[in-house]
């Protein structure tokens, strides 16, 4: 027996999922018509799927609900929308693995699928979500090009130059490098500057004589 909370206002889409999670008799389901009476439900029955349309829902942030699915731990969740967005997808599905995400407009089939999957434990990313997610990455790996300043600090940090030497050179404050180093560092998707510096090799940026970091 599985149990389900359907958190979503449309009348119509909690009389369709309901119909289909009552093929099996043994399933219960629970209706949750925003986020304090979902909590009380989950209070109750944390061991549950919650079918989720965070569009409508009244979470105020992305934050908030990964707070919630933190503290419910046991509880899986179905993200089941019109329409989500790139950025809320990349955040939600790659802080935790207990959210599962699917279209409305699938066909009936996958939406079965999606439900009968999360029941069971497994994750489910629609073919759709996953298109959406890729064409977001693909437009930020266009839009992270380094600017010529942050090449010109790459290139420092690449010499081992501190951070206050490098905002000595440049009249800059340190606090002005250090987001530029953040930036440089989330554009290229590295966490050290021993990382960004073996970039700054492979690219060209700097000769491999002059790498002594």
């Amino acid at each position: 027996m599985n149990s389900y909370i359907l958190a979503d206002k449309q009348d119509l889409t909690r009389f369709a999922i309901e119909s289909i999670i009552r093929r099996d008799n043994q399933n219960t389901v629970f209706y949750a018509s925003d986020k304090a009476r979902l909590t009380e439900l989950l209070t109750g029955h944390e061991h549950s799927v919650v079918v989720l349309d965070y569009a409508l829902f009244d979470f105020i942030s992305e934050d908030q609900l990964l707070t919630t699915s933190e503290r419910f731990s046991e509880t899986r969740w179905l993200l089941l929308s019109d329409s989500l967005t790139p950025g809320f997808l990349s955040r939600v599905l790659y802080a935790s693995p207990a959210f599962s995400v699917v279209f409305k407009d699938s066909p009936l089939s996958e939406i079965r699928n999606a439900l009968s999957q999360t029941a069971q434990g497994t994750r489910y990313i629609s073919q759709q979500a996953m298109e959406i997610m890729l064409s977001r990455q693909l437009e930020d790996e266009k839009t992270d090009t380094l600017t010529t300043t942050e090449t010109e600090i790459l290139r420092a940090v690449a010499m081992g130059k501190t951070t206050r030497e490098i905002a000595a050179e440049r009249f800059s404050s340190i606090h002005t490098i250090n987001t530029h180093k953040k930036n440089i560092f989330r554009k290229l998707h590295v966490n050290t500057a021993y990382e960004a510096t073996k970039y700054a090799v492979r690219s060209g940026l700097i000769d491999p004589s002059e790498f002594y970091i």
